[in-house]
């Protein structure tokens, strides 16, 4: 396992700052997943600490040793991308040893390594294939095996799953994380999939153009995100936002949110603010009610999304756009039919009008 950190870590290409002063610090073992939207800068980051991309200013370091000039074979990473990039002349045995061979390991260390790797990855009796005869799950694996075989003290893993159908996608993502567990190693992952941040990740650094917007565990960029842009990205469905402007009503015990022209009593939330503000809104954390009370909300259905479990319903409130909300209960509502939300505020999202968090959700 190795320590990777990253100081005033820059990268432009001509004119374009694609990487903008990055401070990182990735521990021993840690499994780190930077996720951001597409053009954020996340592969060319991986591509950095790879040593597949020159650096523009900045230091790199894995463990204590200053990498800048260090040539990608000499890093002590391997790195796994997202088009498998196995040799389709090869078997699946001569893929996973190339990297051994050309570091002129002897046959018996390679046939080790190989025959082990295979065991792990449950691709012993696929040895004698080649790539054409693996369905995509099985290549991706056979992509990870070469990597593994190297023993790297750092593994960079690009997008791996994005090729995927959905069913192979959860099944691989599954044994990625045991794989993880098993051999240990520092692992940084890039994705643009929220799920796969969250149940993959000890830590997730969020990007957006070049920059960290915030760093934390799962649940800690769930529940406490920085700002609109975290709230938005992270969450599905994408969180409701809503314009309002939060007042003082009766003493700073009650304040009167108004919603579009919607207000609301809140207790005990936010007594030292007030003023214009976005609200944050979860679907969890939106629910249908079956009368109005001075804390809910009201609109018209617009659509409904019965997923089986629960449905996600589209409720469209004067002067404010949509808002979804959960509901469990498999209620018989209708488009078109007038409803009233119950929120549980205390979870709700408030930020300023640059979209700065004010108070994040309470656990």
């Amino acid at each position: 396992m190795s320590r990777i950190s990253l100081k005033n870590v820059c990268k432009h290409f001509g004119h374009v700052q694609v990487i903008e002063s990055l401070n990182l610090e990735i521990a021993h073992g840690e499994f780190v997943v930077v996720i951001g939207p597409s053009g954020c800068g996340k592969s060319t980051l991986l591509r950095l600490i790879a040593g597949l991309e020159d650096l523009s200013g900045g230091d790199i370091y894995v463990d204590d040793q200053l990498v800048n000039d260090v040539p990608a074979k000499s890093r002590g990473v391997a790195m796994v991308f997202q088009s498998y990039a196995l040799y389709p002349h090869m078997t699946v045995a001569e893929n996973m040893a190339f990297s051994l061979k050309m570091a002129k390991a002897s046959k018996a260390e390679i046939k080790a390594a190989v025959d082990g790797t295979a065991a792990t990855l449950q691709l012993s009796e696929l040895l004698e294939r080649y790539p054409k005869q693996l369905s995509g799950g099985q290549r991706q694996r056979v992509a990870i095996g070469r990597a593994i075989v190297r023993r790297p003290g750092v593994f960079l893993f690009d997008e791996p799953l994005s090729n995927l159908d959905a069913a192979l996608r959860a099944q691989t993502r599954l044994e990625i994380a045991d794989l993880h567990r098993d051999i240990g190693g520092t692992s940084v992952y890039v994705t643009h999939d929220q799920i796969e941040a969250m149940t993959l990740a000890d830590r997730i650094v969020v990007l957006n153009r070049g920059k960290i917007e915030q760093t934390g565990s799962p649940l800690e960029i769930y529940r406490k995100p920085a700002n609109l842009f975290v709230a938005e990205f992270i969450g599905t469905p994408k969180i409701n936002v809503l314009p309002a402007r939060l007042t003082a009503h009766g003493g700073l015990q009650t304040r009167m949110l108004d919603l579009g022209g919607q207000p609301v009593s809140i207790r005990d939330a936010l007594p030292q603010m007030h003023g214009d503000m976005l609200v944050g809104l979860r679907a969890e954390n939106v629910a249908l009610a079956e009368q109005k009370a001075a804390d809910h909300l009201c609109g018209t259905v617009r659509h409904i999304e019965r997923l089986g479990e629960s449905s996600l319903v589209h409720v469209e409130l004067p002067d404010q756009g949509i808002v979804v909300a959960r509901d469990y209960d498999d209620r018989d509502v209708r488009s078109g039919s007038d409803v009233f939300l119950r929120v549980d505020w205390s979870r709700a999202f408030f930020f300023d009008t640059d979209g700065n968090a004010l108070m994040g959700e309470t656990p």
